[in-house]
């Protein structure tokens, strides 16, 4: 080997880029004062394309593989200067990896409320974020349109330029879309999939592409969200009127009396209207009403028994249509008797609500000889 081969060896560069900072999207391979000796070996390695750039002008692009500058592999650069000189003539020019790999995980929202045309709830604002994918689909286009001559560009210096064309689209999307704000969770596949659409021209005006776009959340301002809440409940609620009173009826039956059943009418009259209209009125320039003028809550259904006669299974009976057999002499203590709800039928004397209304009847008349009148039926 001669002086000329050993020098020309010496002078071949070898040209890679290993990365492993995950967000580095363009790095410029350095060299003192730009200088790259005739037939380097440049390596491009998956995920990756390099950029040749020569007096300013870009040059030509190069895909994964393993490369050897000379003018047969450089066209166009042929067309900008002679080689003429061999290996002691560099020429000057720069060479910028791109990361051509996706850059996942990427946020995006909307930093003020979104205003929409809703048919049910009317207009509203909305608020939105979520996730996409990046990936530099026209490496030459996105060094020469966002790059430029920075030596290390990162996926943060673009990704809010990205946002806003995001929202930007976003909101249109959203606007005429059609899609009711209720049925928008059960929709994000379709919206992130049209919002990924209608953004695709901007961002390949950049040389980049969004693959993937994901909607995580839309949700309404906190004072729609309750009345929303409220709605919500009055339809699981039904009827109030009788939830009042199934309310009031079941506190009855709770320890504590007449305090349980107090409670029962407050939650119950809490649900319905009129407990509103009630409070307005208690509260007055000299304060609250004192507890006791609260309404009483709505009387307990009244109880009736069938009786045993004869064998056979008479009623429902009142209470007040059982007093009248006692003093017809149809009904005593020994008499079976049974309601919905009691295990098996009881004699009348067991049951401690039916058995005072013996205590109040008075004792049978002596034998006289006038006849008394059958009371009437």
């Amino acid at each position: 080997m001669g002086i000329l081969d050993f020098l020309t060896g010496e002078f071949i560069d070898v040209i890679h880029w290993t990365d492993d900072t995950r967000d580095t999207m363009v790095w410029r391979f350095e060299r003192y004062d730009h200088a790259i000796k005739y037939g380097a070996k440049l390596t491009v390695r998956e995920g990756q394309a390099a950029v040749f750039v020569h007096e300013g002008q870009i040059a030509d692009v190069f895909r994964p593989g393993l490369y050897q500058l000379e003018t047969n592999n450089l066209p166009i650069l042929t067309t900008l200067q002679h080689w003429d000189h061999g290996f002691s003539s560099p020429f000057k020019s720069e060479i910028y990896f791109v990361n051509t790999t996706r850059f996942t995980d990427q946020k995006w929202g909307t930093k003020n409320p979104i205003i929409v045309r809703d048919p049910e709830f009317g207009p509203t604002r909305i608020r939105a974020f979520g996730t996409y994918v990046m990936k530099v689909a026209d490496p030459g286009l996105f060094v020469k349109e966002i790059v430029g001559t920075d030596g290390e560009f990162t996926a943060d210096e673009i990704s809010f330029q990205i946002r806003n064309i995001i929202v930007q689209d976003f909101s249109r999307m959203i606007a005429s879309s059609g899609i009711p704000l209720l049925d928008m969770a059960a929709n994000t596949e379709i919206l992130g999939k049209l919002v990924a659409k209608g953004i695709a021209p901007a961002v390949a005006v950049y040389g980049l592409e969004i693959p993937e776009f994901y909607i995580e959340n839309i949700s309404l301002p906190e004072a729609v969200e309750a009345v929303l809440d409220k709605r919500t409940s009055m339809g699981i609620v039904g009827d109030l009127n009788r939830f009042t009173q199934y309310s009031a009826a079941e506190a009855l039956g709770q320890p504590g009396g007449a305090a349980g059943g107090a409670m029962g009418a407050a939650i119950g009259a809490g649900m319905g209207a009129g407990m509103g209209m009630n409070m307005g009125a208690q509260i007055g320039p000299w304060g609250a009403a004192p507890a006791q003028a609260a309404p009483p809550p709505p009387a307990a259904a009244e109880i009736v028994w069938h009786l045993a006669e004869g064998g056979q299974a008479t009623g429902p009976y009142g209470r007040a249509h059982l007093a009248r057999l006692v003093s017809e002499g149809r009904f005593s203590r020994e008499s079976l008797v049974w309601t919905p709800g009691q295990d098996g039928w009881k004699p009348a004397g067991d049951i401690p609500d039916l058995a005072r209304l013996f205590t109040v009847q008075p004792p049978p008349l002596p034998s006289a000889p006038t006849v008394l009148p059958e009371p009437e039926k």
